[in-house]
């Protein structure tokens, strides 16, 4: 097998691409890969505690790898930090990386043109598949979601918190994609045929947090793209 790292955020797609990777036994992942806050210890933009994080490749079993960002990192640190990172594991002999991207061509484009600048070969296993279908597979094969992180501008609050069912997609509005591609919301996989066992934790406060950004000096959510919104944050707290 092809030894290689699998970009991690602890979410539904990232859990599906890698439950597909699996499952053909094409890759073998040495790493998951995930940025961190430096300050808070939760993973980029999901907001997700690093303890759970840490629980989560504990019982999928493979070796996690961190990388903390400094708050309000430019896009340029943030390559620079990445770059090193990469740096670092090529030297395993590791030159292949994989993402759970579905549809968002220029986030697609930054990422190979970024990886290849070091030497590796960026892979989608969901790229340009149907969200509603790509949702519905993760419910049939028994995964387990909350949502963690909600864009104010496309749902409500309420949402924060919510377990994703199959009620789920009926409940969005129009503009919304069902696997929240456009960064509409974010979530934590706490169950399913990957781990081991289920991650346990209580839910704790919804917060609000607001961000503004130009598009070419911040790495909020590792996407190159400008936003000026508020978000809605469910606190999940390790039990």
């Amino acid at each position: 097998m092809i030894p290689a790292i699998f970009n991690w955020s602890g979410g539904k797609d990232s859990t599906l691409a890698l439950h597909r990777v699996l499952a053909e036994k094409k890759f073998n992942i040495k790493y998951l890969l995930t940025t961190l806050s430096e300050k808070y210890q939760r993973i980029s933009m999901h907001g997700v505690r690093e303890e759970l994080l840490e629980k989560q490749a504990a019982a999928i079993g493979i070796p996690l790898k961190k990388i903390y960002l400094p708050e309000n990192a430019s896009m340029s640190t943030y390559n620079e930090i990445m770059e090193k990172t990469m740096n670092e594991i090529s030297a395993e002999n590791i030159h292949d990386a994989i993402f759970g991207d579905i549809f968002l061509e220029d986030l697609k484009k930054y990422r190979e043109e970024q990886l290849n600048k070091v030497g590796y070969t960026a892979h989608f296993p969901l790229w340009k598949e149907d969200s509603k279908a790509l949702l519905n597979e993760f419910l049939q094969l028994g995964y387990k979601t909350i949502l963690v992180c909600i864009n104010e501008k496309q749902l409500d609050k309420n949402f924060a918190g919510r377990i994703i069912d199959s009620s789920f997609p009926g409940d969005l509005p129009a503009t919304v994609d069902p696997c929240g591609e456009n960064g509409e919301f974010h979530s934590f996989v706490f169950d399913g045929p990957i781990f081991k066992k289920p991650i346990s934790f209580t839910k704790g406060k919804v917060v609000r947090r607001s961000y503004v950004s130009t598009d070419d000096d911040d790495c909020f959510s590792n996407n190159p793209q400008p936003y000026d919104t508020g978000f809605y944050y469910c606190d999940l707290i390790p039990a």
